[in-house]
């Protein structure tokens, strides 16, 4: 005996397996991630495992079945794994290239706060930038530091009236010399008053 369905049905059929499969997909992964959490919850009072590796442990094991959910639906729905996997792999490479370019400036910016907080200079000090403890540096008075250099100008010798633009993650690299007043500083720095 066959099953005749009303006409009006035929058209909202086409949408019901595929609604029906993305339900079960749901209910297997919630299925899957209690009885991960439950077998996590067993081996960590057996072996007495610290808490924390059983919460980061029960964390990982729900983002993989929840991300594995995720995947099965969207091929439920018709897009692609190969297309993805190949966003997914062109977002990562875009944002690591960006990452990389911006660590300069941002690590810049974040030794501009630690100059301004910790304060190992100031504006108007004489200091010397030293490659290490023997050899001179760059040297200068402070005139201005902004959010990615220090401005430093020279005082010494033939460089007079010129200006260095230090960044400022090189403060923390490298041994600062400081003087407040030119008179003090060793040879080499002359101040103009």
């Amino acid at each position: 005996m066959k099953v005749r369905l009303p006409a009006w049905t035929h058209d909202w059929l086409q949408y019901v397996e595929p609604a029906g499969l993305i339900l079960l997909t749901v209910a297997v992964a919630w299925l899957l991630r209690l009885i991960g959490r439950r077998l996590i919850r067993r081996l960590g009072e057996h072996y007495t495992l610290p808490p924390e590796m059983v919460m980061g442990a029960r964390r990982v094991t729900g983002f993989v079945v929840y991300f594995a959910a995720l995947l099965t639906v969207l091929n439920i729905l018709g897009v692609s794994a190969t297309v993805l996997w190949t966003a997914f792999t062109g977002f990562a490479a875009v944002g690591a290239v960006a990452f990389f370019a911006a660590w300069s400036v941002l690590s810049n910016i974040f030794c501009t706060l630690l100059i301004f907080t910790t304060r190992p200079f100031r504006l108007h000090d004489y200091i010397e930038v030293l490659e290490n403890g023997e050899k001179p540096g760059l040297k200068g008075r402070v005139i201005d530091v902004n959010l990615i250099y220090t401005t430093l100008q020279e005082t010494d010798g033939g460089h007079e009236g010129t200006v260095l633009q230090v960044p400022n993650n090189m403060f923390f690299q490298r041994t600062v010399r400081r003087w407040r007043d030119p008179a003090q500083a060793p040879g080499g720095i002359q101040g103009d008053g």
